[in-house]
């Protein structure tokens, strides 16, 4: 691996703890640099600036978040609601590990969206793709029988992202997988199920 990938891998994955961490405004560059060891040159070598940094950390994410939606919806040894249902206890899962700091689209979304066109579009765009992907899922389980057979699934992919999200900030705040834990029961008995 060349050495400039390793500079610019390693200040991506710090990114993204610190973003989660401190958010867009009170990420520094430079305690971003003495973090990663990295020379100041280094990081307008591989970014532009703050913002393009910031948008590659999105990137990285979405990629992390992708790999985790192929591993749970395309698991052909589970029903399909027992797959999305696995996706969100996965991630809850890391949220966990990470001290219940949420999820960095929700977390640069709430920060950012009224501020900045390009991160607003940007992110509102992920939670699109996640739903989008959840919702080819939710088809195959109305198929099976599983929900209505008028269920639209798009509508309810959009409104289990939507309600992670709010349970993900109220984890954060009481730094607790309770509210996770709650939406997702909720969500599976109630909202999901005939």
């Amino acid at each position: 691996m060349p050495p400039t990938h390793s500079t610019k891998q390693r200040l991506l994955d710090a990114g993204m703890a610190l973003l989660l961490e401190h958010g867009y405004h009170d990420l520094g560059i430079q305690a971003l640099l003495e973090a990663t060891n990295t020379p100041k040159g280094s990081f307008y070598h591989h970014f532009k600036d703050k913002e393009d940094f910031a948008l590659q950390v999105i990137d990285q994410y979405m990629g992390h978040v992708h790999a985790g939606l192929d591993a749970c919806l395309d698991d052909p040894g589970r029903p399909p609601l027992k797959r999305v249902r696995r996706f969100f206890e996965l991630t809850q899962q890391s949220y966990k590990k990470e001290g219940y700091m949420g999820c960095l689209l929700g977390g640069l979304g709430q920060e950012l969206s009224g501020v900045s066109e390009v991160f607003r579009h940007k992110v509102d765009g992920c939670f699109s793709e996640i739903a989008k992907r959840i919702a080819a899922c939710l088809d195959e389980a109305r198929e099976n029988g599983d929900i209505p057979a008028t269920a639209d699934t798009r509508r309810m992919a959009s409104l289990l992202v939507d309600c992670w999200e709010g349970a993900a900030l109220r984890s954060r705040l009481q730094g607790s997988a309770a509210p996770l834990t709650r939406m997702l029961d909720f969500y599976f008995n109630a909202a999901v199920v005939r």
